[in-house]
């Protein structure tokens, strides 16, 4: 199991009228959270990319709890419980807000794609080398 940690301020272009971080963005926070967890293993999506290997998301499931406010600092928690096997790379998240209260739980699924061709391609072995220590 792989367990990761980032923090993000809430700007106040993030909020909405009511002063309340904007649904939308929370897919924006996941993702920064699953970039720090790979940099965190040493896996760089620019070297990815680089390598003909891209992520595109295939299923985003977000359960929104309590609300995210302009300037608190909220903890961006990305869990990948499983090994990836076949095309697909699963990502648990937890945001928690400056209290450590629970805001919202999310589930991302990515796919490995060539950038070539945008089609499903099996786990890269320098990614699978890199995750088996911890499964």
């Amino acid at each position: 199991m792989v367990v990761s940690t980032c923090k993000i301020r809430i700007r106040y272009a993030e909020t909405d009228q009511m002063g309340y971080c904007y649904y939308g963005n929370y897919s924006a926070f996941l993702e920064m959270g699953r970039v720090e967890a790979l940099r965190d293993l040493g896996i760089r999506y620019r070297d990815l990319e680089k390598s003909g290997i891209m992520l595109p998301v295939s299923t985003l499931e977000i359960n929104y709890r309590i609300p995210l406010r302009y300037d608190e600092i909220i903890t961006v928690e990305t869990t990948i419980f499983d090994f990836p096997e076949g095309t697909r790379i699963k990502f648990d998240n937890k945001i928690f807000n400056e209290k450590g209260d629970l805001a919202s739980t999310a589930k991302v699924v990515l796919v490995f794609a060539s950038v070539k061709t945008g089609k499903p391609v099996s786990v890269p072995r320098e990614i699978s080398t890199i995750l088996k220590p911890h499964f």
